[in-house]
């Protein structure tokens, strides 16, 4: 068994903004993998799916961004998953928009879900899935630029990162981060393990 967590806030409010991305590529693969409806479980919204007869968790916290190890490290303790068997995903404003980065474990780099994660999973060493939100422009807070909606312009650009995420996480599940890492950390060496993640994504 293995888990899959994608990051974000709960609420309509919430749906579309940048900070929410974890939440979207949560959802492509329920739809991809054709995994049961989502439930309220260890604080958050939980899926379950078969993939080559394994059983794969989803999960989607729901104690808003700050509070997301809560959820995973429950989820965790209930199904004694080991932390290099879960994978979080979740929102990087120091990667352009459409970009992705995979890690095999690594610092918070300043985003507050992650911290989260790490404390409570007691770890920095599981594997994650950045995904390129880009930096606010001019002197735009970036607590505001993480909770606004991603523009229409922008539109086709989000759906293929969902995409490539959704084939990032299922890549992950049949091979392992590092085959992750090497297909999808464009512009970067060949990997040869998990390097500390250095993003300094903000979170509310």
């Amino acid at each position: 068994m293995k888990a899959i967590v994608g990051l974000g806030n709960p609420g309509l409010q919430y749906a579309r903004t940048r900070h929410n991305i974890g939440f979207m590529v949560i959802d492509r693969l329920a739809e991809m993998w054709g995994a049961d409806g989502f439930r309220d479980k260890f604080q958050g919204l939980c899926s379950e799916a078969r993939v080559d007869g394994e059983k794969v968790l989803l999960l989607k916290p729901q104690t808003y961004m700050n509070l997301s190890g809560q959820a995973v490290a429950a989820m965790a303790v209930f199904y004694k998953l080991p932390p290099e068997d879960i994978l979080v995903i979740y929102d990087d404003m120091d990667l352009n928009l459409g970009k992705l980065r995979a890690r095999a474990k690594g610092s918070s780099g300043g985003h507050n879900g992650m911290k989260s994660i790490i404390a409570l999973l007691g770890t920095e060493e599981f594997p994650r899935l950045k995904m390129g939100i880009g930096r606010p422009a001019g002197r735009r807070p970036a607590a505001a630029h993480v909770l606004e909606s991603f523009t229409d312009e922008e539109r086709e650009t989000v759906k293929a990162m969902i995409d490539q995420g959704g084939d990032a996480a299922a890549l992950w599940l049949r091979r392992d981060i590092i085959e992750v890492m090497n297909r999808f950390n464009a512009g970067e060496k060949p990997a040869k393990g998990g390097g500390k993640s250095r993003d300094t994504s903000p979170a509310e």
